[in-house]
């Protein structure tokens, strides 16, 4: 490794980075908030001879894969919850992103094309490579591997959550962001709130095509500290611009949208935990979400 790299390197470890650690009735949260990912490669002498050990942006790049990544990325933004015994949920960047299609994006608008020339000059070819720019994803959050997912009739109690009660923890994480070359917003956030009762946390993507299409997709963890199971449920809202009879003031908020919007999927889990402690997570698992 070259001097240079070590001090480039060197510099974006001494960027500020956030984190806590708290207990609520056995249950350990914490998170990290960190910088964006950095932009140009920090250890190219190393990155090119190897596939382990690279640079936090060739190591994204190598494992999606993907003509480009989002605007602004957040690589260390993590929220993890773990049980007291030992299963773990995570919500992360990486793989909230490797759920974004290679495939062709049905979303056919003049915008694409003009994204794309935003990007890059570098390996040209890439720019007609199908992928989906506007990077949805239905990412669910990443559980260790002994959590053992069941479908359910039991819903979360809104007007439980309504109740004012004490909030002991708030945090919001931003993992990635991009503005589809001025032409909407494209999100992924994780909000988690703790009471002296339960916590609630929601996973949030949200997609607004200018003059073209919005999306929502929730994913909402709720635990009441009385049980040891946790309610997980994911919805998936879309419809075409003008569905939405609202100013167009309102279209930057996805809370106000949302009640607007008609559901296309919904699907209501139980997690419960064993007894066997794990320290492994299974993107998988959460992704096929059975």
């Amino acid at each position: 490794m070259s001097k240079s790299e070590v001090t480039d390197e060197g510099q974006i470890q001494r960027l500020p980075v956030n984190s806590e650690q708290h207990i609520f009735n056995d249950w350990i949260i914490k998170y990290k908030k960190s910088h964006i990912l950095n932009s140009i490669c920090t250890t190219p002498n190393t990155c090119k001879n190897t596939t382990s050990n690279c640079c936090l942006l060739c190591t994204y790049n190598k494992t999606l894969e993907l003509p480009h990544l989002p605007e602004m990325v957040f690589p260390n933004n993590i929220l993890t919850l773990i049980h007291p015994s030992g299963g773990k949920i995570e919500f992360n960047t990486l793989d909230a992103l490797k759920l974004v299609s290679n495939g062709r994006l049905p979303i056919q608008v003049a915008c694409a094309e003009a994204w794309k020339e935003t990007r890059s000059p570098d390996n040209l070819g890439e720019k007609i490579r199908p992928f989906d720019w506007t990077f949805s994803t239905d990412y669910k959050g990443t559980l260790s591997e002994d959590i053992i997912i069941e479908s359910t009739e039991e819903r979360i109690d809104i007007e439980k959550l309504k109740v004012k009660e004490k909030i002991l923890f708030y945090q919001e994480l931003m993992l990635f962001e991009d503005e589809l070359h001025d032409n909407g917003i494209s999100s992924c956030t994780i909000k988690i709130r703790v009471m002296p009762s339960c916590f609630f946390v929601l996973l949030r993507y949200f997609l607004r095509v200018d003059n073209v299409m919005v999306r929502v997709n929730d994913t909402r963890y709720y635990h009441d500290f009385n049980t040891n199971y946790v309610i997980r449920e994911y919805s998936n809202k879309e419809c075409a611009f003008n569905h939405v009879k609202l100013p167009l003031t309102c279209f930057g908020d996805p809370n106000l949208l949302s009640p607007y919007m008609p559901l296309r999927t919904a699907v209501y889990e139980k997690l419960s935990f064993s007894n066997v402690k794990s320290d492994e997570c299974s993107s998988d698992k959460s992704i096929n979400g059975t």
